[in-house]
C-alpha cells in the first residue's frame, strides 16, 4: 500500500500517520549499483530514490523493468552475438525484452537477429560449451541482489499475506483455488498463499493444454513430489487434439486464440463444475497488470460477469502489481524451485506455439524444440497455401498469420452465418437452415427458453412447444420444415411474448451453435449452474440445472451466441 499524501509504504489500508485512505499500486523504477553490480527496485516517490541500500552509493535509473540472465541463457548470447563463450562470465548481466544489461551497459538485440538465426548451428555450439559454462559468479550477484533489495521483498510479502488473508476470510477454506499454469506467476501465487493461509493442502489445478513446454510438465510433477498434501487436479481436453482442430478452423491467432477455451478455460471450468457444482469460489491467480494492455485493465479482485472467464469463481490476485524483477528477487530469496525454461532465455512459458510468443521465443524453440518447431512450421506454410496466400513461407516467417482474422478459406465458415427466411403464412415465425436435420439435440438447445414439451404441438407436423417455465403458456412453436434452397430447415414460431425479435435473435444464436459448434467450451464455462456439457454426443444443457438465466444467449456475455462466430466469420 502507498499513501500518496505522505510518499510513504505502508502494509495499512489507511495511513496511520494522515488518516487518508492508501492504494495498492506505488510506481516504481529500476536503479543500478555501480558497486554492488545488481538492479534495485525503488519507489519513484521515495526520498532517498537513486541511493543503493546496500552500500549507500549514488545510483542511475536503468529501466521500469528487468530480469536475470541465468548462466544458460548468458551463454547463448554470447554466441549469438559471436562474442568467446563464457566472456561475460564474470559479470553481472540482466535483461529487459531483447535489451540486455551487462554490468549495466546496455546492448540491444533486434528482432532481425533471432528470425534469421540458424538454428542447427547454435545447437552444435551450445553443446559444445555448456558443460563448462561457469556459474559461480552469478550465484554470488544473486546473493547480493537479494541483500540489496530486502526492503523491498519485506514489503512485497508483508502486503501479498494481507491480501491473501483479506480475500481468503470471506470464503470457506474449502472453496480457495490456486491456479496453477507452471510458469513463474503461478509459482509464486502459490507459495504465497500457501504461507499466508497456513494451508499445505491447498487446491491446485493444472490446465495441460497439451502445448506446454516440456520443461513445464519436468517442473509440474516436481512440483507436486515437493508438496505432497496439495490437493492436485490436471484439467486437460481429452476429447480434442490441437493439430485437428488447426486444420479445421484454422491455427490460432493473436485476436482468435480458440484454443484458451478449447484446452485451458474449458477444461478447467469442467474440473471446477466436479469439485463444487454451483458453489462460488475463490481462485488466486498469477495475473499481473503490467504483462500486457489487456491484463492492466482488470481489478485485483474481480467477479464481474463479463471479465471471468469462469462463472462459479472470483479471481483474485496477490502479484497484481508486481514487476518481473520482483517475482524474481521472491523466487531467488526464497529459494523456490522454478521452471527450467527460464534458465534457457524464455520470459513466458504458456503454450510453446502461441501466437503471442515473440522472435525470440520462438529462436529458442527452434534450439530447445527442433522437431515440434519444423512441423509447426510445416503446418502454418501448408495451411497459408490452403487459404491462398500468394507467398506462403513468407506469411508464416514474417508473423503475418499470427494477425489472421477470420474463416476465409475455411469450408467451415458458411457454418457460422445464420442463414433464414420470414415465413409468408404465419407471423413471427422465421425459417432457419440448418446443416443437418432438426434432431433432439435442436430441440434441446432451446431450454434456456423455457421447458421443452416434445408431448405437445400437432403430431403429424412433427411440431414440439416450448413452455415458459412460470406461467406454462407457450413461447415457441419448433417443426422441421422443407424450404428452397436449404437442404434442411427449421421453422421457429415465438409467441405470447413482448419482443419476438428480440427473442427470434437469441434462437438465431442457438442455430448458429447447432450448426457450428466446435466443441471450444467456452458455453461450458459461461453456466453458472453447470447446466451445460459439451461431448462427443453433443451439446447438451441439463433442464434440471438450467435456471433460464439466457446468459449463453446473450451477446453481452457471448459475441454472436458462439465463439465460432468470431474465429469463422468472414466479410459479404
Amino acid at each position: 500500500m502507498w499513501c500518496k499524501n505522505c510518499n510513504i509504504e505502508t502494509n495499512e489500508n489507511i495511513c496511520s500517520i494522515c488518516g487518508d485512505e492508501t492504494v495498492e499500486d506505488t510506481p516504481t523504477e529500476v536503479y543500478w549499483c555501480d558497486e554492488c553490480k545488481v538492479p534495485v527496485m525503488q519507489a519513484v516517490t521515495q526520498a532517498d530514490k537513486g541511493v543503493c541500500p546496500r552500500c549507500g552509493k549514488p545510483m542511475a535509473y536503468l529501466s521500469m523493468d528487468i530480469r536475470p540472465v541465468f548462466p544458460e541463457e548468458r551463454l547463448l548470447i554470447e554466441i549469438l552475438l559471436k562474442n568467446q563463450p563464457y566472456q561475460w562470465a564474470e559479470k553481472s548481466v540482466w535483461a529487459s525484452n531483447n535489451r540486455y544489461y551487462i554490468d549495466g551497459k546496455s546492448v540491444a538485440l533486434p528482432n532481425k537477429l533471432f528470425k534469421e538465426a540458424d538454428a542447427d548451428i547454435y545447437v552444435e555450439q551450445l553443446e559444445k560449451y555448456k558443460d563448462e559454462n561457469p556459474k559461480t559468479h552469478f550465484k554470488n550477484i544473486i546473493e547480493i541482489f537479494v541483500e540489496a533489495n530486502k526492503t523491498r521483498l519485506n514489503y512485497l510479502i508483508n502486503e501479498a499475506h494481507e491480501f491473501i488473508s483479506r480475500s481468503a476470510s470471506k470464503f470457506a477454506e474449502e472453496n480457495i483455488v490456486l491456479s496453477f499454469s507452471g510458469g513463474k506467476d503461478s509459482t509464486v501465487t502459490a507459495d504465497l498463499a500457501i504461507k499466508a493461509l497456513s494451508d499445505p493442502s491447498l487446491v491446485h489445478i493444472f490446465g495441460n493444454t497439451t502445448l506446454e513446454f516440456p520443461f513445464t510438465v519436468e517442473y509440474v510433477n516436481r512440483y507436486r513430489r515437493s508438496h505432497p498434501q496439495a490437493i492436485f487436479k490436471i484439467a486437460k481436453n481429452n476429447e480434442q487434439i490441437f493439430q485437428d482442430v488447426c486444420e479445421d478452423i484454422g491455427p490460432p491467432a493473436r485476436m482468435m486464440r480458440w484454443c484458451c477455451s478449447m484446452f485451458k478455460t474449458g477444461p478447467i471450468a469442467r474440473v471446477i463444475n466436479s469439485l463444487y457444482r454451483n458453489q462460488q469460489i475463490l481462485t488466486f491467480y498469477g495475473i499481473r497488470k503490467s504483462e500486457s494492455v489487456s491484463r492492466s485493465k482488470y481489478n485485483r479482485i474481480e467477479d464481474d460477469a463479463e471479465s471471468v472467464k469462469i462463472q462459479q469463481q472470483t479471481v483474485a490476485s496477490p502479484i497484481f502489481f508486481w514487476k518481473d524483477m520482483d517475482i524474481w528477487l521472491y523466487i531467488l530469496s526464497e529459494k523456490i524451485d522454478f521452471n527450467e525454461a527460464y534458465r534457457l532465455g524464455y520470459d513466458r512459458v504458456g503454450c510453446w506455439c502461441c501466437p503471442n510468443n515473440n522472435q525470440r521465443a520462438q529462436f529458442l524453440s527452434r534450439i530447445y524444440m527442433p522437431e515440434q518447431s519444423k512441423r509447426w512450421r510445416k503446418f502454418l506454410i501448408e495451411f497459408a497455401r490452403k487459404i491462398g496466400k500468394p507467398d506462403a513461407k513468407e506469411y508464416v516467417d514474417s508473423g503475418a498469420w499470427k494477425a489472421r482474422q477470420g474463416g476465409n478459406g475455411l469450408s467451415a465458415a458458411g457454418d457460422v452465418k445464420i442463414r433464414f427466411t420470414n415465413c409468408t403464412t404465419e407471423d413471427h415465425a422465421k425459417i432457419y437452415r440448418l446443416v443437418r436435420p432438426m434432431d433432439s439435440e435442436f430441440l434441446n438447445m432451446m431450454t434456456p427458453f423455457g421447458r421443452v414439451a416434445p408431448e405437445l404441438g400437432q403430431k403429424l407436423l412433427y411440431e414440439v412447444l416450448v413452455l415458459d417455465t412460470r406461467t406454462n403458456v407457450p413461447v415457441l412453436s419448433i417443426q422441421p420444415f422443407e424450404q428452397d434452397g436449404y437442404e434442411h430447415a427449421v421453422k421457429v414460431r415465438t409467441m405470447n411474448v413482448k419482443d419476438h425479435e428480440a427473442l427470434q435473435h437469441m434462437i438465431g444464436y442457438q442455430v448458429r451453435k447447432f450448426n457450428a459448434c466446435h466443441k471450444c467450451l467456452k458455453c461450458e464455462s459461461l453456466c453458472k449452474q453447470g447446466a451445460i456439457s459439451i461431448s462427443e454426443e453433443g451439446y447438451h444443457i441439463d433442464p434440471l440445472k438450467c435456471i433460464r438465466c439466457k446468459m449463453c444467449v446473450t451477446a453481452k456475455y457471448l459475441r454472436g451466441g458462439c465463439m465460432m462466430d468470431k474465429y469463422l466469420r468472414t466479410k459479404g
